[in-house]
Parts: C-alpha cells; sequence; structure tokens
C-alpha cells in the first residue's frame, strides 16, 4: 500500500489561526502542517484537510480515483469541505468492516473518546492502524499476554498512525498488546503546537520510536527511509541537569510510549520530611499509571536481571516490543541520590575512613554499575544531577561529592547512546 499525506497536522492545523505562541511562530515552510489526512492507493481518503483537492495536487496526487471518504473525528469534528465528484463522507460502526472495489478491506476500531479508528488490509496483506487525535484504541489486550487479535488474524501491524506526542500512552498499550513491535513503522500525525517544530519534534519522536513526514509526504509500507529501517530507540540514554530544570519530566516523556516500565526511586523514604512527601507525590502523580516503583539503590541486579530467555527457538522476544520478555525499559531517578546512598555506606564522608578504605570501595561499587550498564539487555534511561557548574563547596566532603558524581556521570555516560542536557525545560544533546 502507498499512502500520501494530505496533511499532518491537528484539527486546526499548524501554525493554529492567529495564535501567538513560538511553536506556532515557527512552523513555516516544510513545518507548517494541515489537519491530517490520509491518501491510500488513490482510492480511500481518511478525513479531510481544508482544500484537499489542492492539497492531493501539491502532492501530485489526484482524487479523481477515489471511492471511499471516511471520517475519525468526532462529529463536532473541524469543517469539512467536499470537492465536486468525491464520494459523500461517512463512517463504519465499530467493529463492522467494509470491502472496497480495488480490494481494500477497512474494519472501524472503537477509541476511547468520540471517533473512529480505522484498520485497512491491502490486496498484498498488508495492514496498517489509524487513529484520531486524542484517541487510544478501546478494548485492547490487558498488556499481559493477551495479544491483539486483529483483521486476517492479528498479529503487529505493518505501519500506525496517530496522535504519537498527545497520546504517548495509546502507543505503550499498542506495543502491550502485541498490535506494535519493533518492525512496526510508526507514523506520528495530528501533529499540534504543543511541541516546538523542527529538531525538537524529531527529538521526541525518534526517542519514541516514530517519525513524521511532511504534508505532502508518501509513504510505502513496509518500506523505511533510508537507511531501510524503523527508527533506532537508544538502549541506554543519560539525563542530566540541575535543580528543578526539566530533567526528571525529560526522562518520563522518553518512556511515555513504552508498556511496563520500570521506575526506580534512588530517594528512599525520609520520615518526617512533608516537603520531600509532597515532592515524591507529584512525580507518582505524573507518571503512567501503569508503571510500576521499586524504591531501592541496588541497581546493579535490577540491570542484570534482563539477561534474554532462552527457548528452543532462540531468545524469548516479548511480541509488543521485540525485546527480551522480561527486559522492561528501566527508568533509575536519580543517580545522584545512589552516590549519596553508597558514600554513605562506605564512609566516605570522613577523612579518615575515606583515604583509609572508603575510596576504593566506592570506585568499586560505581565501577561495578557502569558495567552492569554496559552489559544490560534493558532499556535504560538514567537522571543524574549536573553539578559541576557551580560554586565550589565549602567543605571537604562536600568537594568530594561534587568530584565524584562528576567521574560517575562521565563513565556512566560513556556506556550510553545518547546523553542529554536539560537547561530550563529545553533538552540539549551532547550524544547521539
Amino acid at each position: 500500500m502507498e499512502l500520501t499525506l494530505l496533511g499532518t497536522g491537528a484539527p486546526q492545523g499548524l501554525p493554529r489561526p492567529g495564535c501567538p505562541c513560538a511553536a506556532c511562530a515557527t512552523a513555516v515552510g516544510g513545518e507548517a502542517r494541515a489537519a491530517t489526512a490520509v491518501l491510500i492507493d488513490g482510492a480511500l481518503l481518511i478525513d479531510l484537510t481544508p482544500g484537499p483537492a489542492f492539497a492531493a495536487a501539491r502532492a501530485g496526487q489526484s482524487l479523481a480515483g477515489v471511492r471511499q471518504v471516511l471520517l475519525s473525528h468526532p462529529h463536532d469534528g473541524p469543517a469539512m469541505e467536499v470537492p465536486a465528484g468525491l464520494p459523500t463522507p461517512g463512517r463504519v460502526a465499530d467493529g463492522r468492516e467494509l470491502a472496497l472495489l480495488g480490494g481494500h478491506r477497512v474494519r472501524a476500531i472503537a477509541v476511547d473518546i468520540p471517533g473512529t479508528g480505522y484498520e485497512v488490509g491491502g490486496v498484498d496483506g498488508q495492514r496498517l492502524l489509524y487513529l484520531p487525535p486524542g484517541a487510544a484504541p478501546a478494548g485492547l489486550g490487558d498488556g499481559n499476554g493477551g495479544g491483539y487479535e486483529g483483521m486476517g488474524g492479528g498479529g503487529p501491524y505493518d505501519l500506525v498512525l496517530l496522535d504519537v506526542l498527545g497520546r504517548p500512552d495509546a502507543l505503550a498499550r499498542l506495543r502491550a498488546s502485541g498490535a506494535v513491535d519493533a518492525a512496526t513503522d510508526v507514523v506520528a500525525v495530528h501533529i499540534d503546537h504543543t511541541v516546538p517544530p523542527g529538531p525538537e519534534l524529531h527529538r521526541r519522536l525518534a526517542a519514541a520510536g516514530a517519525r513524521t513526514v511532511p504534508d505532502g509526504g508518501t509513504v510505502v509500507v513496509g518500506e523505511y527511509p533510508a537507511p531501510s529501517a524503523p527508527p533506532e530507540v537508544p538502549r541506554r540514554t543519560l539525563v542530566l541537569g540541575g535543580a528543578r530544570s526539566g530533567k526528571s519530566a525529560e526522562a518520563e516523556r522518553r518512556l511515555a510510549s513504552f508498556p511496563d516500565v520500570l521506575y526506580v526511586a534512588t530517594s528512599g523514604t525520609r520520615e518526617g520530611d512533608a516537603e520531600w512527601a509532597e515532592r515524591v507525590a507529584l512525580h507518582r502523580e505524573r507518571r503512567p499509571g501503569g508503571w510500576r516503583t521499586a524504591e531501592t539503590c541496588d541497581l546493579v541486579p535490577l540491570l542484570e536481571a534482563a539477561r534474554p530467555g532462552m527457548t528452543a527457538a532462540g531468545p524469548r522476544a516479548d511480541p509488543g516490543t521485540g525485546r527480551p520478555a522480561d527486559a522492561a525499559p528501566l527508568l533509575i531517578d536519580c543517580l545522584a541520590l545512589w552516590l549519596t546512598h553508597a558514600m554513605d555506606e562506605v564512609g566516605a564522608w570522613d577523612d579518615e575512613t575515606w583515604e583509609a578504605g572508603g575510596r576504593r570501595a566506592l570506585r568499586e561499587r560505581t565501577d561495578a554499575l557502569v558495567a552492569a550498564v554496559r552489559a544490560t539487555h534493558r532499556q535504560v534511561v538514567a537522571v543524574s544531577n549536573e553539578v559541576g557548574s557551580g560554586v565550589v563547596p565549602a567543605t571537604a566532603a562536600g568537594r568530594r561529592f561534587r568530584d565524584e558524581l562528576g567521574r560517575l556521570n562521565a563513565a556512566f555516560g560513556a556506556e550510553c547512546e545518547q546523553v542529554v542536557l536539560v537547561v530550563a525545560g529545553q533538552a540539549l544533546a551532547l550524544r547521539g
């Protein structure tokens, strides 16, 4: 199947009419996007962008061969412009199938907001899924092996088009159910002004294993752009930043589209500290509901626990992600608190203990952690403080912590495919 994306933006387009925000101000040229509309093999049109005939002409396409127009938006969706000669737009009832003369089959997929998703099967057996803006499929499995039965025997889709940035949990649910795997081409549509266009947009999509194309772009199902492979999601990422820089939110965002994430809080509990309890509660509230939490500084066993399980056919893979079945993503927040705990245990704060063996004991612990990161099979996103740019601490113990954290960050970062520095909420790529 060949798709032409006549538009890839949110229902109001990008930039939004009359919006003065920075994202809209910079959404020019190839970053400007009309409301999402998808032309499939010149015969099926899903949703309508303003001026669809002109949009098709700009993409080198014609709407003359369109035999069916389907709508995914709720009934109060964007105003439609139906060119003369185009079939009257309609909908398919949830769960019902529609066979087109060209050999395509369409099944309506229930979603968790007003609107309709569509599964499209081509004559060659390829399958794609299209979801309306802000929607996730309803009625998927529970993510614990229930799987997903779609048209034509189920299994992962070849291509999905959805609101990756607005509903990362929808992609996580598709991965958990087996509807999306490592070979599925994930294309982001319904792109709004909540994320600045350009490098930041593409960076966030790449972290989710997704991509986007400009309006008028063509996507061939099963064929990826150079180097002919799905986006490569980094296995290991280190997110650095100062206090209240947004580093934790950046780390969480990088895993929001993946299921069954294990959030490792190295802070532990602080009895009687109400302000600390409030901080922890705010962190918990913004995490996806399906994430698990472990409060521990024992990181090495967690990193080593995800060795690929073996079956007669080879490594046991999770059907939703292509990773080893026991290799759920790991988010570590944060390395600075892990180091504090390690220094407590080896007596590193005391000068005599430090010189008498504390230094060596701490290096052994940090070396073991770095070695575990190097060998892990898990997808890991770790958070750490960047403390080396401020005032030199007044005490020897403070300077020792600053120096050891700098060494740990450098060693940990050396084992990561991506290293990011967050400043004032903006992520700056240092590596990858």
